[in-house]
C-alpha cells in the first residue's frame, strides 16, 4: 500500500510536500516524495489536502481514571487530592473502571495518539481491555507499599505473576512502584532489579510536588504529617533523585514522571543514568506547580517527553468537555513557552516518548523500518506543518496503527 498526503510530515527529517508512504504490512518501507515512492505499489489512498505525521505517544497516563474527570475540583493541597482520589476510589466498581479505561482509550484514539504507556490500578482489567482498542498500550504495574503492609517480595512477585500470564503481540506491561511517598525502598530497590532483568520498562511518580519535596528533603509538611504513622521515615533526608539512585532505581529502563521540584544536580545525575522525564502539562497546571524545569532538564541532555496525566487531574476547558488529549497537552506547553518552537513540542509528543517506552526506531517518527503507526489532519498548505500539528484543535481524519486503519 501506498498513502499520499500534501505534506508527510516523518518528525525526523524536514517535511516532505506532495510526499508518500510505502506500507509493507505492519511496517514503514520507504518514505519520500510521490514521484519517487509511486513505483513501488499499486494499491494508493491518497490523503489530499492533508499532514501525514506519526501517532502522538502519551508516555504516561491513567485510563482506569477517566470518567472521574470533574469529580474533585483543584485541591489546595496534594496531600488533599491524594486522599480524595485514594476515597473515590474505594467506591467504585470492576465495570466502571472497564468502562472508565476503554473510554479513555477512545478519546485517546479520536485525538491522534496511537501508543500509551498507561499506569494499571486495576490489573484485573488486563487483558479484556487490551482487545477492546487498536491502541499500542504498555500497562505499567502500579503497586504501592504503605496501606497493605506486605512484603516488597511479595508486591513484586504478584506484578510479575500478572505480567507473565499476558501474551499479546502489539501490547506490552512493565511495572510501577507509584512514588517514594507511598513505597517503601524494598519495593524500589526489588522492582528495579526485576525491569533490569527482564528489560521492563519501570515508572514512577518523582518530585510531583512541593509537599513531596519537604517530606523528603525536609521532613514536614502535609505530606509528612499524614504519612508519619504509615511508613518507615528512616529513607528520607536527601532529593527524591537522589533517593532513587540509592536504590538502583535510575538507569535506562527508568522514566520519572513529573519531577517538578528537581535542582540542578538532579537533572544532571538523571542524564547520567540515562532516565527519561516525562512531563503533563496540563495536570501540572491544574494543581498549579511552579513552572516546569524543562530548560533545565534540556541544558542537562534528559530526555523529555510529554504525557496526558489521568483526566481526573485536568481542568474542564470552555464549553467543552475534559478530555485525554495530546494536542491539548502540547499547546498548553506552547502556552507555558511562548518561545519553545513547534517542531520541539512534538518530538516530545513523538520522538521522545518513544525513546522513553523504549520504543526508538519504532514508532513516533516516520522512517524506514518504523511500525506503520500514523495519522493525518487536514491541511490546506497555509503556515508551518509543524505549527499546524501542534495547534490542532481537531479530531484527526485517519489514524492507522500497526499497519491496520483505526479510523479511516
Amino acid at each position: 500500500m501506498i498513502v499520499r498526503a500534501r505534506i508527510i510530515l516523518p518528525v525526523s527529517r524536514r517535511p516532505i510536500e506532495n510526499g508518500a508512504i510505502h506500507l509493507s504490512e505492519n511496517r514503514i518501507a520507504s518514505v519520500g516524495r510521490w514521484r519517487d515512492v509511486k513505483a513501488a505499489g499499486n494499491h494508493v489512498i491518497d490523503l489530499g489536502d492533508a499532514i501525514l505525521f506519526p501517532g502522538l505517544i502519551n508516555a504516561h497516563c491513567h485510563l482506569d481514571y477517566t470518567d472521574m474527570a470533574g469529580m474533585i475540583p483543584p485541591p489546595k493541597s496534594f496531600s488533599d487530592w491524594i486522599k480524595a482520589l485514594l476515597a473515590l476510589k474505594s467506591e467504585w466498581s470492576y465495570s466502571e473502571y472497564a468502562q472508565s479505561w476503554i473510554n479513555g482509550a477512545k478519546m485517546l484514539l479520536r485525538n491522534g495518539t496511537t501508543t500509551v504507556a498507561d499506569i494499571e490500578a486495576v490489573p484485573e482489567l488486563l487483558p479484556e481491555v487490551w482487545s477492546a482498542t487498536p491502541l499500542r498500550v504498555c500497562s505499567l504495574l502500579e503497586m504501592t507499599g504503605v496501606q497493605r503492609r506486605r512484603s516488597a517480595f511479595e508486591i513484586v512477585s504478584e506484578a510479575i505473576g500478572k505480567i507473565d500470564g499476558l501474551a499479546h503481540a502489539k501490547n506490552s506491561a512493565g511495572l510501577s512502584p507509584h512514588a517514594l511517598y507511598s513505597t517503601s525502598p524494598a519495593l524500589l530497590k526489588h522492582s528495579a532489579e526485576i525491569a533490569r532483568e527482564r528489560n521492563w520498562l519501570l515508572s514512577t511518580h518523582v518530585s510531583e510536588s512541593e509537599e513531596e519535596m519537604e517530606m523528603f528533603e525536609r521532613r514536614r509538611g502535609p505530606l509528612f504529617d499524614w504519612l508519619k504513622t504509615q511508613r518507615d521515615m528512616t529513607d528520607l533526608g536527601g532529593s527524591a533523585v537522589d533517593l532513587l539512585d540509592r536504590q538502583g532505581v535510575l538507569a535506562r529502563e527508568f522514566v520519572a514522571v513529573h519531577a517538578n521540584y528537581i535542582s540542578k544536580s538532579d537533572s544532571r545525575l538523571l542524564a547520567r543514568r540515562k532516565c527519561s522525564v516525562v512531563h503533563c502539562p496540563r495536570s501540572h497546571a491544574y494543581f498549579g506547580h511552579r513552572p516546569f524545569p524543562r530548560k533545565l532538564l534540556a541544558h542537562a541532555g534528559v530526555n523529555v517527553a510529554l504525557g496526558t496525566d489521568s483526566a481526573v487531574s485536568l481542568r474542564k476547558p470552555p464549553r467543552r468537555p475534559v478530555e485525554l488529549n495530546m494536542f491539548s497537552e502540547m499547546q498548553q506547553l506552547a502556552k507555558n513557552e511562548p518561545g519553545l518552537p513547534a517542531e520541539t513540542i512534538l518530538k516530545m509528543a513523538t520522538i521522545n516518548g518513544a525513546r522513553a517506552l523504549n520504543l526508538a526506531g519504532k514508532v513516533g517518527e516516520l522512517a524506514a523500518g518504523s511500525f506503520a503507526d500514523l495519522v493525518a489532519i487536514p491541511f490546506d498548505g497555509a503556515g508551518d506543518p509543524f505549527e499546524a500539528v501542534v495547534q490542532n484543535t481537531k479530531v484527526v481524519s485517519v489514524s492507522m496503527i500497526d499497519g491496520a486503519w483505526a479510523i479511516r
